[in-house]
C-alpha cells in the first residue's frame, strides 16, 4: 500500500491489490460504477481475443479485484496462472491502485447524474439489502439524492457511489492523463461512436484487426446485442448473481434524471460540481468530447 490511498469499505478493499503481481502488458479498466465498466471490459476482451464469439466470463477471466466476495488468495492464484494477456477491473480511484509504468489504465466516465440513476436501478436488481440505507425503495423524503450529494469518497460511503467518489475518480485520473498508459474515455463518446472507441482502444492496446473482423467485433459490443445475450455478457451472467441478467443492461440511455429531481436538488448538484471542477472539466465529465449540444 506504499504511497497509495486506502479505500476500505464493507464491499471493497483496495489492499487486495497487494497480492497481484502486475505484468507490463496488463490492462486495467478503472471506472466509477455504472459508467460503462462491463461495456469497456467486453470491448477489451473482444480486441485482445480477436474473436466475436469469445466467452468473456468477466467475473472470472477479468476479475473485479477489489471486491471481497471471492477470497483474494484464490483470485491472485487464478491471475498468476493466466498465460494470456490479462485484464482486470476496479472501482477504486487511480490514487488507490498500483501504478505500473507499462500496464494500460483505461478510465471510463459518464454523466454523474446518469450514473446515479443507473445505480438506483442496479441496486434494485441485486438480491441483497445492504444498500437500503442509501437507496430506500420507498424514498418519499429524497434520501437517495441527499446521500448522493453528502457522501464521502471512500469507506462505507464510497461503496454506495456518492458524487464525491465520482469526482475523486475523475480528478485522480485526470492528474495522470499525461502518462502514455493512462487514457480517459466517456460513455457518451462510446455511445455516439462505438467504431471510434474500438479504433482508439485498439491502437492503445496494440491489437490491430482487419476491417471485416473489426466490424464483427463492433457488432458484438452493441448495447442491443449485449442486452439480448445478457447471460453471456452480464458479470456472472447465468449464475443468479442478479435478479435479472437482462435488467443489468437496463436502457443505456442518457438524461435519466430529467423530471426526476427538484430545482433545489439540481442547484445543490450544480454547486458541488462547480466547487470541484473547472467549467471545461465539468463539461467533459458530463457530456464527453462532443459537449452538451450533442447530448
Amino acid at each position: 500500500m506504499t504511497n497509495r490511498k486506502l479505500y476500505l469499505g464493507p464491499l471493497t478493499d483496495n489492499r487486495r491489490w497487494d497480492m497481484v503481481n502486475i505484468r507490463p502488458d496488463d490492462v486495467f479498466v478503472v471506472t466509477p460504477p455504472k459508467c460503462g465498466t462491463t461495456w469497456m471490459q467486453t470491448i477489451v476482451a473482444l480486441l485482445l481475443s480477436g474473436d466475436p464469439e469469445v466467452e468473456t466470463e468477466l467475473s472470472v477471466k477479468m476479475p473485479w479485484v477489489d471486491i471481497r466476495i471471492r477470497e483474494m488468495p484464490e483470485v491472485a492464484d487464478r491471475l498468476e496462472s493466466m498465460t494470456h494477456r490479462r485484464s482486470m477491473k476496479s472501482h477504486t480511484p487511480m490514487d488507490g491502485l498500483p501504478l505500473d509504468q507499462h500496464a494500460q489504465y483505461i478510465c471510463v466516465f459518464r454523466h454523474p447524474l446518469d450514473a446515479h440513476f443507473s445505480y438506483r436501478k442496479h441496486v434494485r436488481n441485486l438480491p441483497i439489502s445492504w444498500f437500503e440505507m442509501w437507496y430506500p425503495e420507498d424514498d418519499t423524503e429524497g434520501t437517495t439524492f441527499r446521500r448522493f450529494l453528502d457522501g464521502g469518497a471512500e469507506g462505507f460511503d464510497g461503496d454506495a457511489m456518492p458524487l464525491a467518489h465520482i469526482l475523486r475518480h475523475y480528478t485522480t485520473a485526470k492528474a495522470l492523463a499525461q502518462r502514455p498508459n493512462v487514457s480517459l474515455f466517456h460513455y457518451a463518446d462510446m455511445t455516439r461512436d462505438l467504431a471510434g472507441t474500438f479504433d482508439k482502444l485498439s491502437r492503445l492496446l496494440g491489437t490491430p484487426h482487419s476491417p471485416d473482423l473489426m466490424a464483427q467485433l463492433i457488432r458484438t459490443a452493441t448495447f442491443d446485442n449485449m442486452k439480448d445475450k445478457a447471460e453471456r455478457f452480464a458479470p456472472a451472467g447465468g449464475k443468479g448473481f442478479f435478479k435479472s441478467d437482462s435488467e443489468f443492461f437496463h436502457s443505456g440511455t442518457s438524461g435519466k434524471w430529467h423530471g426526476n429531481l427538484t430545482d433545489d436538488e439540481l442547484l445543490s448538484y450544480d454547486a458541488m460540481m462547480d466547487a470541484h471542477l473547472t467549467p471545461e472539466d465539468r463539461e467533459w465529465l458530463e457530456y464527453g468530447s462532443a459537449g452538451p449540444m450533442a447530448a
